[in-house]
């Protein structure tokens, strides 16, 4: 099983930034890509970032390509999502997710565990 708990969010103005932080229980983290995805109100859930077990590998969408860095620690089983230059539409809670698939890496891993959230507010 694992446990995912995001930190980091807030409110903020545009063009400011935020560094979101998911850590994450079990002994499988090493060996698992994570992701982080999000959600504006009344819209769906939405891809943001994706990120191989071992650090080298990441995709973006392209609404935070160049703006955004996803980023892990896995001596402190921490995934972080570095947002820089938001934007009003950038208005979401962020959540990260892993998957239960161990040793594999796709830019559309299947995702199993989900954090609770935390709310990224930009205001203009």
């Amino acid at each position: 099983q694992v446990q995912l708990v995001e930190s980091g969010g807030g409110l903020v103005q545009a063009g400011d930034s935020l560094r979101l932080s998911c850590a994450a229980s079990g002994r499988t983290f090493s060996i698992s890509g994570m992701g982080w995805f999000r959600q504006a109100p009344e819209k769906e859930r939405e891809f943001v970032a994706t990120i191989s077990p071992d650090g080298t590998t990441k995709y973006y969408a392209d609404s935070v390509k160049g703006r955004f860095t996803i980023s892990r620690d896995n001596a402190k089983r921490t995934v972080y999502l570095q947002m820089n230059a938001l934007k009003p539409e950038d208005t979401a809670v962020y959540f990260c997710a892993a998957p239960s698939r161990i040793y594999y890496f796709s830019r559309d891993l299947q995702y199993d565990y989900w954090g609770q959230g935390t709310q990224v507010t930009v205001s203009s």
